[in-house]
């Protein structure tokens, strides 16, 4: 792993944000505003597309109860040959890789300027060399032409912790969140594979308590 040194679950603060300051997230829980993306490539990595998926399809799985968050490889329920190896089924290959992005968004402009910390912890990772989850802060210009990023590889449990200072323009959208990337599997072989488990934060969750606003569901190619 390339960065596992954290602090505890980050604490969250409430009220306004000032230029300069430093602004702590974490992994919510299902009741904040969690935004869904795919990125499609072949297994050669060229890229197919890239669309907004809903939360379940990512595959994502909140249990509140729990304070849980389980992300598992993405199935598809298609047997056509676009998805899987001479036609899906049970025990066939997949022919695609599924970049999957669990995340909030700010795009109000309210980070601005501001160093944000995302930390939280893995209560397990059993996947096997065909899956990597990681996490990522990203810095998006307005129009999504461009990014300044922060990914780090996630592969054991135990906590983790990453920052970034976002560049001081209004206009720019700001995510972070979770990301598993890899080869689609069929449903009834899923489990071999393994999953990764986070630990999540009871509501109001982060942005609500920072009073930032502004996480917009946009839609577009990442």
């Amino acid at each position: 792993m390339k960065t596992l040194i954290a602090s505890a679950v980050a604490a969250i603060v409430a009220g306004p944000v000032m230029a300069g300051t430093s602004v702590n997230v974490g992994i919510d829980d299902s009741t904040a505003n969690w935004l869904g993306f795919m990125n499609v490539s072949e297994l050669d990595g060229t890229p197919v597309f890239g669309s907004g998926w809903g939360i379940p399809d990512l595959v994502a799985n909140f249990d509140d109860g729990a304070n849980t968050l389980t992300m598992s490889p993405n199935t598809i329920g298609d047997p056509d040959p676009f998805w899987y190896q001479g036609g899906g089924g049970p025990g066939a290959m997949g022919n695609k890789i599924m970049e999957a992005n669990l995340y909030q968004e700010v795009a109000d402009g309210s980070l601005a300027g501001q160093t944000l910390n995302f930390s939280g912890n893995i209560l397990s990772n059993s996947f096997t060399d065909a899956h990597q989850a990681r996490v990522f802060i990203r810095d998006f210009e307005a129009g999504f032409g461009s990014s300044v990023d922060t990914f780090v590889d996630v592969d054991a449990a135990g906590n983790f912790s990453i920052s970034q200072t976002l560049i001081n323009d209004a206009s720019r959208v700001v995510q972070w969140g979770l990301q598993v990337e890899g080869v689609n599997v069929w449903v009834t072989d899923v489990d071999p594979f393994g999953n990764i488990v986070f630990q999540t934060i009871p509501a109001p969750g982060a942005a609500a308590l920072l009073g930032l606003g502004g996480l917009v569901a946009t839609r577009r190619r990442r």
